[in-house]
Parts: C-alpha cells; structure tokens; sequence
C-alpha cells in the first residue's frame, strides 16, 4: 500500500468543517457542529473516500458577494443560493489539511427561497449544505441522469433527518 492509499479514509467523522459567517445571521443559525454533520453526511452518503485529515470550509454570505463570486466563475451576474468550489487537488502539503473545498452560501437567497418554498431555513440550510458537499466530491446535474441520481441521494440523505422532499415544491408546480 502506497502512503497516500493509507491516508484515505471513509469514515468522514473526522473531517474538519468550518464556519465563517460573513453576513448578518438569524438568531436560529445552526451551530458550526450542525454545519459540520450535514457536510458529513453528504460525503459519507456518497461513499466518496477522502484523505483522513481533509478539511471543508462554510461561509455564509450576503447577496452581494455571492453575485461577485457566480459572476466571476459562472459568468452569471445575480446571486444564488450555494457555490461549490471544489479543491483542485486533494493531496496534504506540509502536514496541512487536505482542502476539500468550500462552500459559499447566501443566507437572503436561502432565506427567500424557504419563505417561497414553505420550508424552514433550517431545513432549506441542511440541503442546500448537503447539496454542496456533494458537489465537492464530484456529483453534478448537468445532464438529466446526474441530476437525477443527486437529487435521489440528497433526497434520501434528508429523509434520514426528518426532512421531506426538497425537490416536492418544484415538482407540484
């Protein structure tokens, strides 16, 4: 066994999340744990093997900054609701930690959307959190099949913590 095949794990439990908030918060945003056990979940859901010492990063943003990142890497001059940046390689430097990547989430847009939605933002934040994990290990949905099987994983994933479809709304409309 090479080194680096030893240092891959799929117990993702001790992967590191942090959370930066860049923006005014509500009062019942999830803790810097809740955060860390949905990226978890979402890695651990697909079965993705990632380096024993990787690392997430959360950053709760305002729709202005958001609207600068999609602009300036999706070309798109409006906000949205997540970003995915996947890291370009997950191999340590240094002893440091493996980068993962970062997530990018804009509490307005999430906020309008779960008023939108009758959803609760707690609820909204768990699967938009899953939904960007599971960009940074490689799923998409940029054809009919990808976007199928992810929203069938995020789907089930949610279901394990009492939370229902996110996926119903845009379907009964």
């Amino acid at each position: 066994m090479t080194p680096a095949v030893q240092m891959l794990m799929t117990d993702v439990s001790a992967l590191n999340v942090s959370l930066q908030v860049a923006t005014e918060a509500p009062d019942e945003l999830p803790s810097e744990e809740q955060f860390g056990h949905w990226v978890r979940l979402a890695i651990e859901g697909s079965s993705t093997t990632v380096p024993a010492d990787a690392c997430v990063t959360v950053r709760l943003v305002d729709a202005e900054e958001i609207a600068r990142l999609n602009e300036r890497f999706r070309e798109t001059a409006r906000p949205t609701n997540v970003l995915a940046f996947p890291a370009a390689a997950m191999l340590p430097v240094d002893d440091a930690e493996v980068e993962l990547g970062d997530l990018i989430i804009c509490l307005e847009v999430v906020r309008r959307e779960a008023d939108e939605q009758g959803k609760t933002l707690i609820n909204h934040l768990a699967h938009l959190t899953l939904h960007g994990s599971l960009h940074l290990v490689g799923y998409d949905h940029m054809d009919d099949a990808e976007a199928s099987a992810m929203e069938a994983l995020e789907t089930r994933l949610l279901a394990g913590l009492g939370i229902a479809d996110p996926y119903e709304y845009r379907d009964a409309g």
